[in-house]
């Protein structure tokens, strides 16, 4: 009987111990996973208000307005801004965290593009090439500090342009930017804010804006 006592004492400390490893385990890989950035930009002077950015992950969990606001614009006074093409490196915009979302499978955006005017939206499917490059870490060298790091591209920057255009890039603290989906949006015909703002839009165009829109137009076809 002692032996047996001995048997099973031994036995439930070696499961208790492999069940301790492995909440131990449990509580680092989650300690380890980090939130991603979701941002948006618009081309110079093509100003854009976002309604709302939805976000379905992975694991098919929805982060309603995960994203809305105005997007990051660049606005040169006396038209030295080029609204034509994207820029090289066009970064995550302005945003926030998408904290508690596993790796995102589909986000919804619905916006007004303050400069035709016009209200669009697109279901943008993220690939799963795209999702193994945010999670794939890279060695980057930072100007900030001029040191070599390690991170990963997990700034997610949308960038919205006039003709219900969308590009995704992918980014992070010190990685350049590169682009890993482009979607072509739809008008809402609801108008903006679904038709309950009596067709008003957010807000008028900046003096900047307006002014270059003016002498120069809208360069379509160019993103």
């Amino acid at each position: 009987m002692n032996d047996f006592n001995q048997t099973f004492k031994k036995g439930m400390c070696l499961l208790l111990g492999l069940l301790l490893v492995g909440c131990i385990q449990d509580d680092s890989q989650a300690a380890e996973k980090l939130p991603w950035f979701l941002g948006f930009s618009a081309p110079a002077y093509m100003e854009v208000w976002i309604e709302t950015a939805d976000v379905v992950d992975i694991r098919e969990r929805v982060f309603k307005r995960a994203g809305s606001g105005i997007a990051s614009v660049p606005r040169p006074p006396h038209n030295l801004g080029i609204a034509k093409g994207w820029v090289s490196n066009n970064g995550a915009g302005k945003g926030k965290y998408v904290t508690g979302a596993d790796l995102p499978r589909l986000i919804y955006v619905r916006w007004q593009s303050l400069a035709e005017p016009q209200t669009y939206e697109a279901y943008i499917v993220i690939p799963e090439s795209a999702r193994e490059i945010m999670r794939k870490p890279e060695k980057a060298f930072c100007n900030f500090g001029a040191k070599w790091i390690t991170e990963s591209r997990d700034n997610m920057g949308i960038g919205l342009a006039p003709g219900g255009i969308v590009k995704v890039w992918l980014g992070g603290a010190c990685l350049e930017a590169i682009e890993v989906v482009r979607v072509l949006g739809t008008v809402n015909k609801l108008g903006p804010y679904q038709g309950k703002n009596e067709g008003r839009y957010a807000l008028p165009l900046e003096p900047e804006s307006k002014a270059y829109i003016e002498k120069f137009g809208i360069p379509y076809g160019s993103w």
